[in-house]
């Protein structure tokens, strides 16, 4: 039996590679997700890499994370029970992390 945890982190891995290079795998890929538990798992391993990337970010930017992460919040929450709400809000939860490596990636530059 597969770890859901760990199956979610592998998960989450995938899409944010594809958000950066198949916008359409990454459909199909929350698309074949189809149970609310599979959603769930995948968000928290998406949760765990936001926090952790956003902890690096200066200031100012990570304050402005942690408040995209609440708002990320409130809507899973608002979702719950709502596969295709879930998936939205896997998505918006990808492409805030590709913003953090963005913010983080103009952050070396500048103090490199």
């Amino acid at each position: 039996m597969t770890d859901p945890a760990a199956e979610g982190r592998r998960r989450a891995e995938q899409l944010l590679t594809l958000l950066g290079t198949d916008e359409n795998g990454a459909d199909r890929l929350l698309a074949g997700l189809t149970e609310i538990r599979d959603l769930v798992f995948l968000g928290a391993g998406l949760t765990a890499v936001a926090r952790a990337e956003a902890r690096s970010l200066p200031p100012a930017q990570r304050a402005q994370a942690n408040t995209r992460q609440l708002r990320l919040g409130v809507l899973r929450d608002a979702n719950r029970d709502d596969p295709a709400g879930l998936r939205i809000w896997l998505r918006r939860g990808g492409e805030e992390i590709l913003l953090i490596r963005s913010q983080q990636a103009v952050a070396d530059r500048i103090a490199g």
